[in-house]
């Protein structure tokens, strides 16, 4: 099996060199080797690899500059995905790529499932659901996974951002009205990849395709979030000038930012676990491994 997969220097692209490689021939690319904003270059990476699998973690992720930057969000987020649907409906290859929780307004009191209707508050937002719904309207066998508040130890991210802070600073201030699950970057490269075995052996016609909530288990806010990670660097043994227990609750208000973050990130990801039978374990548990590999 030959597998395409962009992205490979960003979180989920990292881990997923490691979880595909198992499978069969990886063809990783990022953006200097292949730029998604222009359809040329897509249609000529897939004509050259002529893959099996394309798997598509590749984003425009820049929330705040997106609010300027549309036509960049856009054809990255929103036009690429339809692409590599078109090319891989031709060619009968299947199409796993990931969305987000951004696709919401965030003012469900539970969880969103799978079923809810998006409403975007941000350009990033909206030009993520635009790339599902492009991926979905053009045939190819595609498999969607919408996850939130994604971290790894390759790459930067809200946990190695708050311990280079609580190293530095005495004070510091956190969102605490944001709710959602911190998703390990290498869970969701080990599910990619399960799934991806599990379709190259089962009848396609009977695969459950579609779109798909997948986050950790379990609900935090940033700013116990952030908490969590600095206690967890002090029972490590790491010197800190910030306290944990000194983080500031603020609220959004009070930390103004260009895009619109959803209040309520929590995603249900009950149906994907009953579909294929698997366990999203605690977003501790992923975090605690992430954190042993940054703080080594």
């Amino acid at each position: 099996m030959k597998l395409l997969l962009t992205g490979k220097n960003g979180q989920v692209g990292f881990e997923l060199q490691r979880a595909l490689a198992p499978l069969g021939e990886v063809v990783a690319v990022d953006q200097a080797e292949c730029d998604l904003a222009n359809p040329d270059a897509i249609r000529q990476l897939v004509d050259d690899v002529r893959p099996d699998v394309i798997v598509n973690p590749a984003a425009y992720t820049a929330v705040d500059m997106a609010e300027t930057e549309q036509e960049l969000a856009h054809a990255i987020n929103a036009r690429a995905p339809g692409i590599f649907g078109e090319l891989a409906k031709e060619s009968g290859a299947l199409v796993i790529h990931y969305s987000t929780d951004y696709v919401f307004d965030g003012k469900k009191a539970g969880a969103y499932c799978e079923s809810d209707s998006p409403n975007p508050q941000s350009v990033y937002g909206k030009t993520k659901l635009e790339g599902e719904q492009a991926l979905l309207a053009s045939g190819a066998a595609t498999l969607i996974f919408r996850t939130s508040w994604v971290v790894g130890a390759h790459g930067n991210n809200f946990a190695k951002t708050i311990l280079r802070l609580a190293a530095e600073r005495e004070q510091l201030s956190v969102v605490a009205d944001q709710w959602g699950a911190p998703t390990s970057a290498a869970l969701l490269a080990d599910v990619t990849a399960q799934l991806i075995a599990r379709y190259q052996q089962e009848e396609v016609s009977r695969f459950p395709l579609g779109l798909y909530h997948v986050v950790a288990s379990g609900l935090t806010n940033w700013n116990a979030y952030a908490r969590y990670i600095g206690q967890t660097a002090l029972k490590a043994g790491k010197q800190l000038k910030l306290l944990p227990e000194a983080i500031k609750e603020i609220t959004t208000a009070e930390y103004p930012l260009p895009a619109k973050r959803p209040a309520n990130s929590q995603l249900d990801s009950s149906h994907f676990q009953k579909t294929f039978g698997l366990c999203l374990p605690q977003w501790e548990q992923g975090l605690d491994h992430i954190l042993q590999q940054i703080l080594k």
